[in-house]
C-alpha cells in the first residue's frame, strides 16, 4: 500500500490540530477561563507584591520573616476596589446629574418628537395627496398598538425569566468570589506551579500556549480597551462641541454599543444624523456623521493594524480569524479566533517535523536531484 504523501500528512495533521482546538475552546475553556483569568491578575500583581514583600522582610530570632503574597495580593485587590468604588461613585454622579436633567427634559423633547411626528405626517399627506388626518391616524394607532403590545408580553417576560436572572446573579457572585481567591492563592503558589510546568513533559507546549494566550489576549484586551475609550473621548468631544447637555452620558453609551459587535457607532449617529439632516439642522447633522467617520476609522485602524502587529498576523488574517470566531463563539470569538489560529500555526509547525515527516526523507544535492 503506497503511503501517503506530505501533503496529504500535512491536510490530516491540520484538520486534526483544528479539530482538537476547537473541541478545547467550546467545552475546555468554559470550565477553567476563570482560573485563568485569575492566574493573569496574579501575574499583574506578582511584581509589586513581590516588591512589598522584600521591603517588608525583617530578621527574628535568626529567621527571616516577611508578609505572605497572598496576604499581600488580597490586600492589594482590596485597595483597588476601593479606588474603583471612588471612580465609579464621581462617575455614576456626574452620569445621574445628566440622567436627571434628561428625565426633566423628556416631556420637551416629547413634545417636540411629536411636533416633529405631526409636521412629516402632513407633509406625507400633502404628497401622496391623503385625507387631512390620515397619516396621522395611521401613526397614532402604531404607536397605540405598540404600547399595548408591550404592556401585555411585558409581565409575562418577566415573570417567567425573573427566576433566570436571578439564577444568573447567583452565578455571577460565585464566579467573582472564586475568581478573587483563584486570583490570591495563584500568587502564593506561583513558583510552584512554575516548577511543576517546567517538570512536567508537556512543559515546551504549555509554555508556547501560555505565550500565545498572554500575547493574544493582552493585546485584544488593550486594543479593545483602547478603542472604546477613545471612542467615548471622541463622541463625548464632539457632542459637547454640538453644545449637547448630555454629552458624558452619550457619549459612554455610545462608546459600549461600539464594543458590541452587532450594534455600533452607526445605531446611534446615523439615524440622529438623518434625522437632524431632514429637519435642516445642518450643523447637528454634519458634526454628528463627522463624528462617526472618525470613529469608523479609529475602530478599523486599530483593530485591524495594532492588534495584528502584537500578535503577528495579518491585518486580513485577524479580521478573517475574528469574523469566524465571532460566528463559532460568539462575543468571545473576537479574542478566541485569533487565538485559536496562532495555536493552529505552532502546534502544526511544531509537530510537522516529527509526526509525520519520514525520518529518512530524500536529502538533495545544490541542483536539486536526489542523492
Amino acid at each position: 500500500m503506497e503511503k501517503p504523501s506530505r501533503k496529504l500528512k500535512k491536510t490530516i495533521l491540520i484538520l486534526g490540530v483544528t479539530g482538537a482546538v476547537y473541541l478545547s475552546f467550546r467545552f475546555l475553556l468554559p470550565l477553567v477561563i476563570p482560573f485563568l483569568i485569575a492566574y493573569v491578575f496574579a501575574l499583574s500583581l506578582r511584581p509589586s507584591a513581590l516588591w512589598i514583600e522584600r521591603k517588608t522582610r525583617f530578621n527574628y530570632k535568626k529567621r527571616v520573616i516577611s508578609l505572605p503574597l497572598a496576604l499581600i495580593g488580597g490586600v492589594e485587590i482590596f485597595l483597588f476596589m476601593i479606588v474603583l468604588g471612588v471612580f465609579l461613585y464621581f462617575a455614576g454622579r456626574k452620569l445621574f446629574m445628566e440622567a436627571r436633567l434628561l428625565l426633566k427634559n423628556l416631556p420637551l423633547i416629547l413634545d417636540g418628537l411629536n411636533t416633529w411626528l405631526m409636521e412629516n405626517c402632513s407633509f406625507v399627506e400633502r404628497f401622496l395627496k391623503l385625507p387631512d388626518g390620515y397619516m396621522v391616524n395611521v401613526v397614532s394607532d402604531i404607536l397605540t398598538g405598540g404600547e399595548a403590545a408591550v404592556k401585555s408580553r411585558a409581565m409575562p417576560f418577566l415573570m417567567s425569566n425573573s427566576m433566570t436572572v436571578l439564577k444568573w446573579v447567583v452565578q455571577l457572585t460565585v464566579i467573582l468570589v472564586i475568581l478573587l481567591i483563584a486570583t490570591v492563592l495563584s500568587l502564593q503558589e506561583m513558583d510552584d506551579i512554575r516548577t511543576r510546568r517546567d517538570n512536567s513533559m508537556f512543559c515546551y507546549e504549555y509554555s508556547m500556549l501560555g505565550n500565545r494566550l498572554m500575547t493574544v489576549g493582552s493585546a485584544w484586551l488593550k486594543t479593545q480597551g483602547a478603542i472604546m475609550l477613545f471612542t467615548m473621548i471622541i463622541c463625548s468631544a464632539g457632542l459637547f462641541l454640538l453644545k449637547n447637555p448630555y454629552f458624558i452620558l452619550l457619549g459612554i453609551i455610545i462608546g459600549l454599543l461600539d464594543a458590541m459587535p452587532i450594534f455600533g457607532t452607526g445605531t446611534v449617529l446615523i439615524p440622529w444624523a438623518l434625522i437632524s439632516l431632514i429637519e435642516k439642522n445642518w450643523l447637528s447633522g454634519i458634526g454628528l456623521i463627522i463624528i462617526y467617520i472618525i470613529c469608523y476609522f479609529v475602530r478599523e485602524i486599530m483593530e485591524a493594524k495594532i492588534m495584528g502587529g502584537k500578535v503577528g498576523l495579518t491585518p486580513l488574517e485577524t479580521l478573517v480569524a475574528m469574523y469566524v470566531g465571532l460566528q463559532l463563539f460568539g462575543i468571545l470569538g473576537f479574542i478566541l479566533g485569533p487565538i485559536g489560529l496562532l495555536i493552529i500555526e505552532d502546534i502544526v509547525e511544531l509537530y510537522e517535523g516529527t509526526c509525520y515527516n519520514d525520518p529518512k526523507k530524500d536529502r538533495k544535492d545544490e541542483r536539486g536531484e536526489a542523492l
